[in-house]
């Protein structure tokens, strides 16, 4: 190759190096809406002691980001037969817990649902603007044109929503694993807890940080290589674990769906709030 040829490619490499090192980076929260005290945690890990008993926390993740750019990952749940049939301790509606941690509800650009499960779905109707980011397999495994319910895992009414949103132009099917869906912010098929769930990973100055949801409960889960209790497909479950801790650009970082001890292991930046890096 002559001289002007290792020229052009010499600058091609300087043109690319900047735009990668200009890619986006993300403050990720934990924000806590409400706990389910006494909770069952067989119900959470297989195999355990059915008498043993946690007060879990609702969380959803605030993703905040250059630009105006905010994401949640899971919108929890408001519905009042919800709250009466589960019965929170310190419930706030997830909008407010937001707003808390510093984001309007009108202000959140976007919700990666990881499921369809009503504690983690049923509240994306209180963020008016967002768009929605689901598994276009969880969609059309749950939910057909009418808004009917076509899988006991979801809630006829959150069927309905996810439909309506749907016609409004606001829901984008994620088609499959490991998709860069916004810059910085990539999803990855989970473990089978619903018929396909994600999960994400975000791009921080600490690393990247993966946000298991549900795919993962507890830390428990990982630090014993247990399965969760609620998954069509444990083999999946676990290697879908082990996936997260090679994700992550260090294992602190995968963060559980329901582990209080998310709020203990990271910086606190309000009651309620913590900075995860």
């Amino acid at each position: 190759m002559n001289t002007l040829g290792l020229t052009t490619i010499a600058l091609a490499v300087a043109a690319f190096a900047p735009a990668r090192a200009q890619a986006p980076s993300y403050d990720v929260y934990a924000v806590r809406y409400a706990t389910l005290p006494g909770f069952r945690v067989s119900s959470l890990i297989a195999g355990v002691d059915t008498s043993r008993r946690l007060d879990i926390a609702m969380m959803v993740w605030l993703i905040k980001g250059p630009g105006g750019r905010n994401v949640l990952v899971d919108a929890g749940f408001h519905r009042p037969d919800l709250i009466q049939r589960w019965k929170p301790t310190d419930f706030v509606e997830p909008s407010a817990a937001v707003a808390a941690a510093g984001v309007k509800a009108e202000d959140v650009t976007d919700i990666i649902v990881s499921h369809i499960h009503w504690d983690h779905f049923d509240g994306a109707e209180l963020f008016p603007k967002a768009r929605i980011w689901i598994q276009r397999d969880e969609y059309e495994h749950h939910v057909d044109s009418t808004g009917r319910s076509l899988d006991r895992a979801i809630d006829g009414p959150d069927a309905q929503m996810l439909v309506r949103l749907r016609r409004e132009g606001r829901v984008m099917l994620v088609d499959g694993d490991a998709r860069e869906i916004i810059p910085g912010i990539t999803v990855y098929t989970g473990g089978k807890h619903t018929f396909q769930s994600q999960y994400a990973g975000v791009r921080t100055a600490a690393g990247i940080v993966v946000l298991a949801s549900d795919n993962a409960y507890l830390y428990e889960n990982f630090e014993t290589h247990v399965p969760i209790s609620q998954t069509l497909d444990a083999a999946s479950n676990l290697r879908a674990q082990e996936r997260m801790l090679t994700i992550a650009s260090n294992p602190r970082l995968v963060v559980p769906g329901h582990d209080p001890a998310v709020f203990t292991r990271f910086p606190v930046v309000q009651p309620g709030v913590v900075r995860i890096r």
